[in-house]
């Protein structure tokens, strides 16, 4: 068994204003980070044996995000805000189910 049974790594990564590329930090995802780890204290599914949400340095997305990862399974997602998230906790975590609408490609692209 892992010590967590679901584990989220939020990206909250902020680069400087005009930087070439996007950031997930200036999409709100440090609050909606704080936001998910609530709702998981609420819905009595976070610590050991359930899930943690973590905030994470750049994981490599932007262009994608704001961008979320749940492990074990390793599903990629994006969302926009509160109900986004709770659909994944909902679905992904309570009932085992991926939501398709927000995953993000597993595989990255092909560099023809």
């Amino acid at each position: 068994m892992n010590y967590y049974r679901h584990h989220l790594f939020f990206c909250t990564n902020e680069r400087p204003e005009g930087a070439e590329r996007p950031s997930c930090g200036r999409c709100d995802s440090a609050r909606l980070r704080a936001y998910a780890k609530s709702r998981l204290k609420e819905l009595g599914l976070a610590g050991p044996g359930g899930a943690r949400a973590n905030t994470a340095g750049c994981l490599d997305r932007c262009e994608e995000g704001p961008c979320l990862v749940v492990y074990p399974e390793a599903v990629w997602y994006t969302y926009i805000d509160e109900s986004d998230l709770d659909e994944i906790i909902e679905s992904h975590l309570v009932e085992g189910r991926p939501v398709e609408r927000l995953m993000l490609p597993s595989e990255p692209p092909d560099k023809d």
